[in-house]
């Protein structure tokens, strides 16, 4: 698994106006803490994690500097190796940047929402703002989306909501087509898995209940209102304590780990958003639920910094 990506800065009013398009909703306390964290040492040291529709002319360009010799080459403690290549002239990537109509956060939210916090702050305080001050732009590395991986994120739940694991498969068999399976994870659209009581079970929804709305058309929107909500009471993601969410490489066989320990009574697998579906959601100017996107490798915050003056 691997991904390439140009690490450069992006313009706070791309992001204010809507160059940088936005899929989440941020939280204002972890807003305070970033924009308070990057004003205190003065440097985002941590890139927002960006895409773009993928360009020939840059993936072009990127492939051209991994020819030369690596600026730095290592694998750091997590097993993820990172290899840096510097770009001596910047001026045809600008240019080929300058092409492109938008960029999406694919992982960074909160710190793109601060870094225009920020910069909003040093513009106040500075009677002779240009909008070329170092403090208007923000680190980030860009990649083509068809350098990246989006993996699954999973819903575990603490209890069946008073229901036995009969009863909750009969109401699932009443709306959903249920069949035992060995895939845990459905290749379907409008399907996932459920993990109980030591089997693996598909739930495919039928075409029916599956609107065109680019959100209400995700697995994890399709499952929050016909199952986790009408089945199991669960209508909160965000607070509701009886949910839990694994991402990431851990793939199914925490799932498993984590219902057979007793932990939780049961899991559900999810199919992984993809790129297209993230994009047009934000084209579309809404939001993703809450727990969908979980990309890896992460990116390395402290690696490389951007000082804001």
């Amino acid at each position: 698994m691997s991904q390439l990506g140009i690490v450069g800065c992006c313009h706070v009013d791309d992001y204010n106006e809507e160059r940088i398009k936005k899929h989440e909703v941020t939280r204002k306390d972890k807003e305070d803490d970033r924009t308070r964290h990057t004003l205190t040492i003065n440097a985002n040291a941590g890139p927002v994690f960006l895409a773009y529709k993928p360009r020939p002319a840059l993936s072009a360009l990127a492939a051209q500097a991994t020819r030369s010799a690596a600026l730095y080459d290592f694998t750091a403690e997590d097993g993820v190796r990172h290899t840096v290549w510097r770009i001596d002239d910047a001026q045809p990537y600008v240019d080929a940047f300058a092409a492109i109509e938008c960029a999406y956060v694919a992982d960074g939210h909160h710190r793109s929402a601060s870094a225009a916090r920020a910069a909003s702050e040093r513009r106040r305080d500075n009677p002779r703002h240009t909008g070329d001050e170092e403090y208007n732009w923000f680190l980030c590395v860009l990649f083509d989306a068809d350098q990246l991986n989006v993996l699954p994120y999973h819903r575990l739940v603490r209890d069946l909501g008073g229901l036995s694991p009969a009863a909750l498969l009969e109401r699932l068999g009443a709306i959903a087509q249920v069949s035992a399976t060995q895939t845990p994870i459905p290749a379907q659209a409008g399907a996932f898995g459920l993990y109980l009581e030591g089997r693996w079970y598909q739930i495919a929804l039928p075409p029916a209940l599956i609107p065109k709305d680019p959100v209400r058309s995700l697995e994890y929107v399709l499952l929050s209102e016909h199952v986790l909500g009408p089945l199991l009471g669960i209508t909160d993601l965000r607070t509701d304590k009886r949910i839990d969410f694994v991402g990431g490489i851990r793939g199914t066989g925490e799932l498993e780990r984590r219902v057979n320990s007793g932990e939780h009574a049961a899991a559900f697998a999810m199919r992984a958003t993809t790129l297209e579906q993230l994009m047009r959601v934000a084209d579309a100017g809404l939001i993703m639920p809450p727990k969908s996107t979980w990309f890896e490798p992460k990116l390395r915050s402290g690696l490389l910094i951007h000082t804001l003056d």
